[in-house]
């Protein structure tokens, strides 16, 4: 009987331990010129990540019977000196795996963590390209749909969205990793009160679609939506802003905010996810 007793009291916790969320580092031996440093410990404490060595992707996915094939990958903000990890990184999966959609959490490294050895515009870069390719190149084991795969920064992880979302994208063909063969291009971005840095002066007519959103006395990043905002429009390529009265700066998924706006934003991303047809395979039309 005693041993019944155990079994019960234990299983919530195996339960628990069977869905704890596959990790997938971004190289096998680790960041290329850093492979003897794969093997340290970051450091996390209450909502925070630091110490990234061995960047990352953290697989959020729907229940089965709400997948709807759309993917992507998310970067939550800090500054580049710590990762604001479970209410811009779990929090956000939480949301967008209701909503069918598969999430891939990025580990990034941090330029400007205590003693670093990386560069904001080479190593978080690096890392957010090689984020994207390694997700396209395993899109049919995850039951992703490679043409939905998108790209979500929050501040600082704005700026890694920006530095990959406008480049060419394209995959090296003659790569002897298979996976840097594969194409970086987001098929939509989401920028959630992005930084300021990487914004670019020219939106390319190529530039994924995109949802902006950013509160009007954010001391730093309201700027940049409204930059990222009137670029779109002269590169004419679809985009949608919202940009709220209060709510300054990290506020995050919007649960601990008192204004109505901040509390029900994620509703507008779900509106816009639903409306473009990111939720749902375009279907080609059938001619008569």
């Amino acid at each position: 009987m005693r041993k019944i007793c155990l079994i019960l009291l234990l299983f919530p916790a195996l339960l628990w331990a069977q869905t704890e969320p596959a990790v997938i580092p971004l190289w096998e031996k680790g960041a290329p010129g850093f492979e003897n440093r794969s093997n340290e410990p970051e450091l996390a404490k209450d909502y925070w990540v630091r110490n990234v060595h061995n960047p990352s992707l953290t697989v959020f996915l729907p229940p089965k019977d709400k997948a709807t094939g759309a993917a992507v990958v998310v970067c939550p903000g800090g500054g580049h000196r710590l990762l604001v990890y479970t209410a811009e990184g779990i929090d956000p999966a939480k949301f967008l795996n209701n909503l069918g959609v598969a999430v891939f959490v990025l580990k990034y490294r941090l330029g400007r963590d205590t003693l670093s050895p990386y560069k904001i515009d080479v190593h978080a870069k690096q890392d957010g390209f090689r984020a994207m390719r390694l997700v396209r190149s395993r899109a049919a084991e995850f039951g992703i749909d490679t043409n939905r795969i998108g790209l979500m920064g929050f501040s600082a992880g704005g700026e890694v969205v920006d530095m990959v979302a406008f480049d060419k994208g394209k995959g090296d063909p003659n790569a002897a990793d298979p996976v840097d063969r594969q194409s970086s291009k987001p098929a939509y971005i989401v920028q959630i009160y992005p930084g300021p840095l990487y914004v670019p002066d020219v939106v390319p007519s190529d530039a994924p679609p995109a949802f902006l959103l950013a509160a009007n006395d954010d001391p730093c990043c309201s700027v940049p939506v409204m930059q990222l905002l009137q670029r779109y429009r002269d590169a004419k390529v679809p985009v949608e802003a919202h940009l709220f009265t209060q709510g300054a700066h990290g506020f995050n998924m919007g649960q601990r905010s008192k204004l109505k706006s901040i509390n029900t934003w994620p509703q507008r991303l779900a509106d816009w996810l639903s409306d473009n047809n990111i939720l749902q395979p375009v279907r080609p039309k059938v001619m008569h």
